[in-house]
């Protein structure tokens, strides 16, 4: 029915993108398309737990991810990613690692006042009391992706409605056209 890739869910702390990665995930389930997800936090707490957050890091961090989000798009699975990835040149490796074929990337344009409004962690709270350094949105820059796949805020439309567009971007460019219909209709 389809041909495994990675949605890619970029945007600042707190946007929403692992509230989104797990919406579409249930979606790709009730499809009866396999799929996981990959969140950045997660992934820090074991493949990542030996890199810092200095411009190098964050770079090894996204190749790993990337390459993990590759092994596992061959073994089947539709990959969903939920990672800052603050700038675009490290999308671009991510992208080629993976493959442009195999690549959706989504960016969650939630503003940072938003994002800071929700603080779920407290994070941007001790960001500006200089507790923490080089926090994306902060104190470190987000490069908004040049041409992403599809842009959602998350503070315009529901997580529920928002992962429509993301099934569709999905059927549309990647599935069988037989199978478009089945996907588009949740």
């Amino acid at each position: 029915m389809h041909t495994p890739k990675t949605i890619w869910f970029t945007g600042l702390p707190g946007s929403g993108k692992s509230t989104l990665a797990r919406a579409t995930a249930r979606k790709l389930t009730e499809l009866d398309i396999a799929s996981t997800i990959l969140d950045g936090d997660i992934v820090r707490q074991g493949l990542c737990k030996d890199l810092g957050f200095s411009a190098e890091d964050r770079h090894e961090n996204l190749r790993r991810i990337a390459e993990v989000a590759a092994l596992m798009n061959q073994a089947g699975l539709t990959v969903l990613v939920a990672t800052i990835s603050p700038l675009q040149k490290d999308r671009d490796m991510a992208c080629a690692i993976v493959g442009r074929e195999n690549w959706i990337d989504v960016f969650v344009a939630t503003s940072v006042e938003v994002c800071e409004r929700r603080d779920p962690k407290g994070m941007y709270a001790r960001a500006r009391r200089g507790e923490i350094v080089d926090f994306t949105g902060v104190s470190s820059p987000y490069e908004a992706p040049l041409e992403p796949s599809l842009i959602i805020d998350t503070d315009l439309m529901s997580v529920e409605d928002a992962v429509d567009p993301i099934l569709s971007v999905l059927a549309l460019r990647f599935m069988a056209p037989q199978n478009v219909a089945t996907l588009t209709q949740f």
